[in-house]
């Protein structure tokens, strides 16, 4: 029989990121544009 190693994480309320954090972090990723030409990587960041 198998056994289920995994338990539930308990996330407390520190551990949650502030609403501002997620959404400069989404829209960072949104205007992150990364390009790859040959053996360069040209990372864009368009506002």
């Amino acid at each position: 029989m198998a056994k289920i190693y995994s338990k539930k994480s308990v996330v407390s309320k520190s551990m949650k990121p502030r609403k501002e954090t997620v959404s400069f972090l989404l829209s960072y990723s949104q205007a992150l544009s990364i390009i790859k030409i040959d053996n360069r990587v040209f990372e864009f960041i368009s506002n």
